[in-house]
């Protein structure tokens, strides 16, 4: 038979040079068979697909005329060739229907030709003497599906085909793995296909009583036997449900498919029984008791049967129809059940209402009577079933759950409508029932939305008037904004329709005013708020759908806003991209001009979300053809460069999204206008200027933002900024090239892309992946984090040419070697990137003479074998020159990331060549740590403890060295030998594990039925390697990545069609959970290593559909194990098999793989860790506590994030949680109550019985959700024993168990148990227990916040509380002894201030204030907590908080410290009035505390006078802060003593940051004439100490808080020039700073000084961005001090220095010194940024030295001294200018930050050097103007040429020397020209 290249091959000859005349057919044909050869060679999913759709398009214009011009033969020739590829890529269904077009093209005029060829190919498969493969089925499933032609062939051979299939599953069901696997799954599938697609050949089979033969008997028994339990696939067991119901619908008659559909719901019964579908009869018998059968069969009958099957009525009752009587019933018990499959029951569900809503006319006709009335046991039923399981952790439950809701609404109408029930009275009760639930539950929102459009707006508002405010905490809270957003939008959609139905208003403006009276103030309050989320959220929810509802809406939200008050600015930008985006309108015409000068302030704002959202003002668009306006380009060339160091990642990729979109726009729009001009004649083309203009404004930007990345890309730049420019350049390239991405369904480059890069070229622009480009990329292959790494390896590989030139892959190779070979690890990462980089982009292979790439695995395996034997031989040198884990991370990284087929590369010798490799690396290593590699090798499954590996090393140190091991004071730091031998080992062992996982699954992956590169004894050897990794090593780094690539390992393994593959993963878990039950001889502690992660593997590893038995065997084994008694004499040295099997069920119970799959066995593994509390072995508490800790995590799901502050609860309520989990109930309800028994006894009798389980349950408890459950009677046992609790001996369970109280107890009881717990309160006179009496307040005052949050008015219940509460105030008097519980009673009596009558709150204040002055004569326990908590109270009330200031003199040292932490708390700046008193008494006070003995109280003191005078709004103007009237004197004094306190930096870091901002504040407040200079001096020098980033962060923080504070105004008030410069640089500094809120304080001290400079009168400072405050400080700088002495020192200090030679020495003997590398103190800052930033501004000195002679003296003096070494500097460079190709040495200065930055530096000053040497006389003398240019110009080129990209401002500075250079020689021309 012909092979396809040979069909190809013959058509190619025959066809095209048998109609040669016909010239575009022939053509058409050509390209034709191209790409269908290029789709046959393409491995790539995508590409495949892209080329046959351009050939079904090329076929296309073929037409059948020109086609019946074919021979037959050649004709033939085509439909084999097409029908060949269709059986080819039947595994793609998207080809395989490409191939299909193509084959109903040829069948229009060829239709027997085309029958009879896939006739012959499927003939094979239907025909054969062999069992159906999975292959066949495969193919055979896909022409049922999508082939026409397939069909009719798989019809006319119908009862052949379905014999093979009864034979097959004959087959099948016989063998474990062939009836769990893929294969019986897609049979059963092509069985269904059948049923649907030949009714009328199956019915006669079915449904006739004539003898057919067995064949459709046997198939269906098997699919029976698969539905109740044969099969342990879940996927299969539905799919066989659904295929018997669609066997069922075939039934000619309707009565025989009835009677079949009823005799299948004896699905239900436990006992076998006879299933009759027809003339067929099987016999069913249950296997198994989980619900999948009795689903599978509802999912069937529900999807499949037509509705009269569904209407059809049973014998013994004919008023009942299956849908109600038979089918419902089986729904509601599912839902109800607890499955693992509870999705597919609520699927059933959401089936089941749709069906009764179809049929539901016919029901009603059927019964005569309302299906839902009100109270009817139907209804009742489902609001139960919906109510319940709106919390359920099952993923996609809550989805069923709200569309199962809406279903039922809409079903309610349409059965009231039909009866004429106008009152419809559920839709009320529900909404009230809706209204109590809290506003934390999810559900609360989605069914308001599924009620809205029954009741509408107006009664919906009316009835619930907290939705605003509820809407607002929803956008707060990270898991409530999607719901809350989506009742917004219901609402104002509901809202719109109501108001057009009413007509009212029908104009946009008028429906805009209706939606701002209701909406307005609620979205001004979320886009102005600030809380980050609630911002965030609205702009993202809100305002899209508000614009789309309600597009005028824009200007009434405009109206309200001031750019200049703080939010505003933010909302503005929000609300403007938001209308731009959704409507499309122009945002220039929103606000007229004033538009682009507020864009401008926001695009410069200092917040990032400012920034962000002007950003996507500028570049989103409704259409991506609307084209970018030169404003608009001009603008992102401003704001691009000033983002490119943003320290947030969101800010990052949020720009690089902008940025594309931005770029979209100018390519879409320029490729339309060179289609334009295409079009046009050459006339009209002549007169469309715009469109030119349009075309080179948008090449222009596009070639400025490509070259844009490549200065930012140096070494010495911040990770910031390369990570920002390769972002933009994957835009760039992305989006403007051609290239095309296989791995992407969208954002693929237009068609024509081609016509305008050719255009762009052709102006000599576009040049993306020169040569130069391509090195800085390979130089950011070095860089030491591995997102930039990664990222530079992606863009060369996507984007430039497929090979590197010959010089750059050798240098590259080499350098790649040496790399490999490091001991650091992140440097042997960078030689696998390099390596994997090479083999890609290698057109032939270098590494030897065979052109492929398995020579580049050979010669890593070869590498890896002598790293192996160096090893072996000699382990420290191997740790220091060849560590093994490089060459497996390059292995890893060639075989698996490689586009190619790993087939490719390995041949079955060398696969055993690397496991074998691999085994032995992995005893090496783990004998190394072990220090003995024979007791490695044992079967022993003990890894050794850290102090063995520890003493191991140690040894094989000592051993290497030749000497024994040194006695004497042992070294706690692990020495360098040490951490090399250790890292080399455990690295190694974790990429040995990632590398066998990951390639063991992809040769499965790829592996054929006649080619496999692994046989079983390959598998077992590699089973061995993971075991002894994970039981013999303890180090969690190999253990957790060795985990990864097991879990591919045996993932691969259990997916298997194979049975003896499958058992493996099986047989390991067996030996895995025997060692858990075999008693230890060591201890591993450490939560028993690795051995729960070979367990946990395993388990993760099952396929999902499944009904994962080997977690099911796990749980139960280890829940045996861990209930078995300790034994008598069990040693607590040694680790216990119960101990292990607890810390083994804790990784299951925390591992992600296995998702909810744990939940089914929560009850049972909760009971068993709160029993294990109270074991006698403290590992096992300790193990048990653990357990406890992560169960209740997953059970109760992720905790929502909110910033408002409450308490964090979880979503799911007490109702919710023991419905999903009912045997925990009584269990912690025993608990609770044998906890409340043991507290029983006289009321003086002092009991402890500690109940270890006890403070868990409550915590458990506390964290459901409160105020949800509705129902009184279900958990109201739980209320008893959690009063009587309130009497606990232990502080922590009242505490908790007040939390408790308050999340069982239903809101109805709120104040029944408030009244209760207020009557128990005691009189003076009676005797109480202060326990009981602590504890009963905890519980008030919890109970009382939460009845307040939901009751806004105080009921008379809570009057009676309130009354209590006054008659019980002497429990807050000094005659309550115990401080706990008057400190308790002040907490409620705090929470029901705003209720409380005035003379009660009055007399409070009396007693608490005549206790707190009352001198204490003797230390009492919990005082000092008490007067805190009571100042607190009082100070709140203005008055008597002025009172208590006022005496802050006379007070106790301990009240004063009282007083001062509740400054510092921040609750000093809340009251204006009382701020300013506190603020004039510490002032006043402040000289005694700086002459305190008192560290703590100085301390104090500082932190509260900081905190009440820089308390306020950011953006106010400055101006100085109010002081008391201060003698000069004790100021001064007061100034002398804190830079006393700084300058000899006495005291921590956190004091003298306090102690700077005191002294800046007395500093701004002193006169300039009054102070000597040396006090500046000695401030300013303070600053420059601490701005070092060697310093304490705190200490930096608060040099920008004191430029803020004292240099603003005295800058402001003309100081000393000096101090002004010395100002300035420190902010200089501080802008650069590592840390970002340092930065942005800075940047406030830049915002406020050109505040002061520009005289606004506005109330709020514009706070601009850092990169904005940099050049702003110089601009002063030069405006103010250019001729002061310093000015020039200053600028220059940012500059590196030049000095080219020691850089070039310093690189050359740079050396390893380490394992790790020393960062920089601070990363952040970019020499060469500043380079490009100052040169400007000492140009411009030197444009005014001829205004200055000062200044003149000073440049020529400087220049004086720095020419020498500028051209000496300048002459080294021309010396090092490489060769023609790249050398190795080259290389490593191209990745040398030092180097770069000199560089900068260098031309800095030569540019500086040029324009003196032009407009000084005393500088020419200097140098030879003439060479200087010469050589600067020659040398940026050159370097520029070779990789080297200076600063944009450096290269435009020489250029534009350049230029006046030639103009001056120009002019000199002219006039010597002139002269004669």
């Amino acid at each position: 038979m012909m092979s396809l290249d040979d069909i190809m091959t013959s058509l190619r000859s025959c066809v095209i040079s048998e109609h040669r005349a016909a010239g575009d057919v022939d053509h058409t044909l050509g390209l034709f068979f191209d790409k269908l050869s290029e789709s046959s060679r393409s491995s790539s999913k995508r590409c495949k697909e892209r080329r046959l759709e351009e050939a079904v398009q090329l076929l296309k214009h073929i037409s059948d005329a020109q086609l019946k011009v074919l021979e037959e033969s050649h004709l033939l020739l085509l439909v084999r060739l097409l029908v060949s590829m269709q059986m080819q890529v039947s595994n793609i269904s998207a080809a395989f229907r490409k191939m299909d077009k193509m084959l109903q093209h040829l069948a229009k005029g060829h239709h027997q030709l085309v029958f009879r060829e896939t006739h012959r190919c499927l003939h094979s498969i239907i025909h054969s003497d062999q069992v159906l493969s999975f292959e066949d089925l495969q193919q055979a499933c896909v022409f049922l599906e999508n082939s026409a032609v397939g069909r009719e062939v798989l019809r006319e051979s119908f009862p052949s085909f379905l014999k093979k299939l009864s034979e097959l599953f004959l087959v099948v069901l016989q063998q474990e793995s062939l009836r769990d696997g893929p294969l019986c799954y897609i049979a059963v599938k092509v069985c269904l296909q059948i049923f649907q697609l030949f009714p009328s050949e199956v019915a006669p089979l079915v449904w006739t009583n004539e003898p057919r033969g067995p064949k459709m008997q046997e198939i269906l028994q098997a699919l029976m036997d698969i539905i109740l339990g044969k099969c342990c696939n879940r996927d299969t067991c539905l799919l066989a449900g659904t295929a018997v119901a669609m066997l069922i619908n075939t039934a000619s008659e309707s009565r025989a498919g009835e009677a079949a559909a009823w005799s299948l719901l004896q699905v239900s019964h436990f006992e076998p029984w006879l299933l009759s579908v027809g003339a067929l009869q099987v016999r069913c018998c249950p296997t198994g008791k989980d619900g999948v059968a009795r689903l599978a069969v509802t999912r069937g009958l529900l999807t499949c049967c037509r509705p009269s099957i569904l209407l059809s009525s049973d014998a013994d009752a004919t008023q009942m129809c299956l849908l109600l009587k038979g089918l419902f019933p089986l729904v509601h018990d599912l839902c109800e059940e607890k499955l693992d499959c509870h999705y597919f029951a609520f699927e059933a569900l959401t089936w089941w209402l749709k069906k009764v809503k179809e049929c539901l006319a016919d029901i009603l006709k059927m019964t005569g009577v309302r299906l839902l009335g009100d109270n009817s046991c139907l209804q009742q039923q489902l609001i139960h079933i919906i109510w319940t399981n709106a919390e359920s952790p099952m993923e996609g439950v809550s989805e069923f759950v709200q569309g199962a809701f809406g279903l039922l609404l809409d079903l309610y109408e349409t059965d009231c409508e039909q009866f004429c029930d106008t009152e419809k009275t559920l839709y009320s009760t529900l909404l009230q029932r809706i209204i109590k639930l809290p506003w934390e539950a999810k559900a609360k929102y989605h069914r308001l939305c599924a009620l809205l459009p029954y009741l509408g707006t107006d009664v919906v508002l009316s009835q619930y008037a907290e939705i605003p405010n509820h809407l607002l905490k929803c956008l707060s809270t990270n898991h409530l904004s999607p719901c809350g957003s989506d009742l917004y939008r219901c609402l104002i959609q509901q809202q719109r329709r109501e108001l057009c139905a009413a007509q009212l208003c029908a104009a946009e403006p008028h429906l805009a005013d209706e939606w701002a009276r209701c909406w307005r103030p609620v979205l001004h309050e979320a886009l102005t708020s600030d809380t980050t989320l609630l911002q965030n959220n609205s702009s993202m929810h809100l305002l899209p759908c508000t614009f789309q509802v309600f597009p005028s809406a824009v200007q009434p939200l405009l109206a309200t806003l001031d750019p200049f008050a703080p939010g505003h600015l933010h909302a503005w930008a929000c609300i403007v991209s938001s209308y731009r985006a959704a409507t499309g309108g122009s945002p220039w015409a929103a606000q007229g001009s004033s538009t682009l000068d507020t864009l401008k302030l926001a695009l410069g704002s200092a917040d990032d979300k400012v920034r962000l959202a002007a950003l996507n003002l500028l570049c989103c668009s409704p259409k991506t053809r609307d084209t970018a306006t030169p404003e608009e380009m001009a603008l992102m060339r401003a704001f691009l460069p000033q983002n490119l160091n943003s320290d947030s990642s969101p800010f990052r990729q949020h720009l690089q999204a902008g940025v594309k979109r931005f770029l979209v726009r100018i390519r879409d729009s320029c490729l339309a206008h060179v289609r334009g001009q295409k079009g046009k004649k050459k006339e009209e083309a002549t007169r469309s200027r715009r469109a030119q203009d349009v075309l080179e404004q948008g090449i222009g930007f596009v070639e400025w933002l490509s070259e844009l990345p490549y200065s930012y890309l140096a070494p010495g730049h911040s990770y910031q900024s390369k990570k920002t420019a390769l972002l933009l350049l994957s835009a760039v390239l992305e989006t403007c090239t051609d290239t095309w991405s296989p791995d992407k369904r969208k954002g693929q480059p237009p068609v024509n892309m081609g016509s305008l890069i050719n255009s762009a070229r052709q102006r000599g622009q576009w040049d993306f992946v020169s040569r130069t480009k391509q090195l800085v990329l390979i130089s950011c292959l070095e860089d030491s984090t591995n997102e930039i790494r990664e990222l530079s390896a992606g863009l060369l590989l996507r984007f430039f040419p497929p090979s590197f030139p010959d010089d750059i892959a050798a240098v590259l190779f080499m350098r790649t070697r040496q790399l490999l070979c490091s001991p650091r690890v992140h440097e042997a990462q960078m030689g696998a990137l390099m390596m994997k980089v090479l083999l890609q982009k290698s057109q032939g292979c270098r590494l030897s003479s065979t052109p492929n790439t398995s020579c580049t695995v050979k010669f890593l395996v070869k590498e890896l074998e002598e790293h192996y034997l160096t090893a072996k031989a000699d382990m420290m040198l191997a740790a220091r020159t060849k560590p093994i884990h490089g060459v497996l991370s390059a292995l890893q990284r060639c075989l698996l990331e490689a586009p190619n087929s790993v087939y490719d590369a390995l041949d079955h010798s060398l696969t055993v060549k690397v496991l074998v490799l691999l085994d032995n690396l992995s005893l090496l290593l783990l004998g190394v740590l072990y220090g003995d590699r024979g007791a490695c090798a044992s079967e022993k499954d003990a890894p050794p403890s850290f102090c063995d590996m520890g003493n191991a090393i140690s040894s094989l140190i000592a051993e290497e060295s030749g000497g024994g091991q040194e006695d004497g004071e042992e070294c706690v730091l692990l020495s360098e030998e040490h951490n090399l031998v250790l890292t080399c080992c455990w690295v190694s062992l974790k990429e040995v594990g990632i590398l066998l996982g990951s390639l063991v699954e992809k040769i499965l992956t790829e592996s054929k039925p006649s080619e496999c590169l692994l046989a079983k004894e390959d598998l077992r050897r590699a089973s061995k390697v993971f075991k002894n990794i994970l039981l013999k090593c303890r180090h969690w780094g190999a253990v957790e990545g060795c985990g990864a690539g097991f879990i591919k390992f045996c993932a691969s393994l259990l997916s298997s069609n194979d049975p003896d593959f499958s058992d493996i993963p099986a047989h390991m878990l067996k030996q895995g959970l025997e060692v858990v039950r075999s008693p230890r001889l060591t201890s591993v502690t450490r939560r028993a290593a690795g051995l729960p992660m070979l367990i946990l593997c395993v388990v993760s590893a099952e396929e999902a559909c499944k009904k994962r038995p080997l977690l099911s065997l796990s749980v139960q084994t280890l829940l045996e194990t861990a209930r078995t008694p300790l034994p008598e004499n069990w040693d607590q040295t040694l680790d216990l098999p119960q101990v292990c099997a607890v810390h083994t069920l804790q990784a299951l119970v925390r591992g992600s793989g296995l998702g909810v799959a744990v939940l089914q066995f929560a009850p049972a593994v909760a009971i068993l860790s709160l029993t294990l509390l109270s074991s006698p072995c403290w590992a096992m508490r300790n193990a048990a506590l653990q357990l406890y800790s992560s169960l209740c995590s997953r059970m109760l799901g992720q905790r929502p994030v909110s910033e408002e502050g409450r308490p964090a609860q979880h979503g799911m309520s007490p109702l919710a949680f023991f419905f999903h989990y009912p045997a925990l109930q009584p269990f912690l309800l025993g608990e609770l109550r044998g906890a409340a028994e043991d507290l029983q006894g006289a009321p003086n009798e002092a009991k402890l019985h500690l109940q270890p389980s006890l403070f868990p349950v409550l915590t458990l408890l506390a964290q459901l959700q409160p105020g949800v459950q509705e129902s009184t009677e279900t958990l109201s046992e739980f209320l008893p024993p959690l009063l009587r609790l309130s009497a606990s001996p232990i502080y922590s369970v009242r505490v908790m168990a007040s939390k408790a109280l308050v999340a069982m107890t239903p809101p109805s009881k709120y104040m029944g148990i408030l009244i209760q717990l207020a009557a128990q309160l005691p009189s003076p006179q009676e005797g109480c227990c202060h326990n009981r009496l602590h504890g009963q307040l905890l519980q008030i005052k919890a109970t009382l916040e939460e009845a307040l949050c939901t009751a806004s008015d105080p009921s008379a219940d809570l009057c009676q509380v309130l009354g209590k509460m006054d008659a019980s105030m002497w429990l807050v008097t000094e005659a309550q002894r115990c401080h706990l519980v008057r400190a308790a009673y002040l907490g409620v009596a705090d929470s029901l201030r705003g209720l409380c009558c005035e003379t009660y709150l009055t007399e409070l204040s009396h007693t608490l204030m005549r206790d707190i002055q009352t001198p204490q004569r003797e230390l009492q326990l919990g005082l000092s907590s008490f007067h805190q908590q009571a100042i607190q109270f009082l100070c709140e009330d203005l008055k008597c908080a002025c009172q208590i200031w006022e005496n802050f003199s006379a007070s106790s040292t301990d009240l004063r410290l009282s007083l001062m932490t509740w400054v510092v708390d921040g609750r000093g700046s809340q009251q204006s009035g009382l701020k300013e008193v506190i603020q004039r008494v510490l002032q006043s006070n402040l000289r005694e505390a700086l002459l305190s003995g008192s560290v703590e109280y100085r301390r104090t003191f500082l932190a509260a006078l900081v905190a009440v005078m820089a308390g306020g709004d950011s953006t106010l103007p400055p101006h100085p802060p109010h002081w008391a009237p201060l003698e000069e004197p004790v100021r001064l004094e007061c100034l002398d003593m804190l830079l006393g306190d700084l300058g000899d930096q006495r005291g921590g870091p956190e004091f003298l940051s306090q102690a700077l901002y005191a002294a800046s504040l007395l500093l701004s407040l002193t006169s300039v004439s009054s102070l000597k200079t040396s006090v500046f001096q000695r401030w300013c020098s303070i600053l420059e100490c601490h701005r070092s980033p060697d310093e304490p962060e705190v200490l930096r923080m608060a040099c920008a808080e004191a430029l803020c504070v004292a240099a603003v105004p005295l800058m402001s008030r003309g100081s000393l020039p000096t101090i002004m410069i010395r100002s300035i640089n420190t902010g200089l500094y501080l802008l650069q700073d590592q840390n970002q809120q340092v930065r942005l304080k800075a940047a406030r001290f830049a915002s406020m000084l050109h505040h002061v400079r520009k005289g606004e009168s506005r109330r709020s400072v514009y706070l601009m961005q850092v990169n904005q405050a940099l050049p702003l400080l110089l601009d002063l700088l030069l405006d103010e001090c250019w001729d002061t002495p310093g000015t020039l020192e200053v600028l220059l200090c940012h500059v590196p220095q030049p000095d080219l030679r020691s850089a070039l020495r310093e690189a050359s003997e740079m050396g390893r010194s380490s394992l790790y590398e020393q960062d920089e103190a601070n990363v952040f800052a970019e020499p060469s940024g500043m380079c490009a930033l100052v040169l400007p501004y000492l140009l411009q000195m030197a444009e005014k030295s001829s205004l200055s002679s000062a200044v003149g003296q000073r440049l020529s003096a400087w220049a004086e001294e720095s020419a020498p070494q500028v051209l000496d500097s300048l002459a080294v460079c021309k010396e090092l200018h490489p060769a023609e190709t790249l050398t190795p040495a080259w290389l490593a200065l191209l990745m040398d930050p030092q180097f770069h930055g000199t560089l900068c530096g260098l031309f800095t000053r030569a540019v500086l050097l040029l324009r003196l040497s032009n407009t000084s006389d005393d500088v020419r003398h200097l140098c030879d103007t003439s060479a200087l240019h010469a050589g600067v110009r020659e040398a940026c080129h050159l370097l520029r040429l070779n990789g080297i990209h200076l600063p944009s401002a450096v290269t435009a500075a020489v250029a534009a020397a350049m230029r006046e250079q030639e103009r001056g020689f120009s002019s000199l021309h002219a006039v010597s020209e002139g002269a004669e």
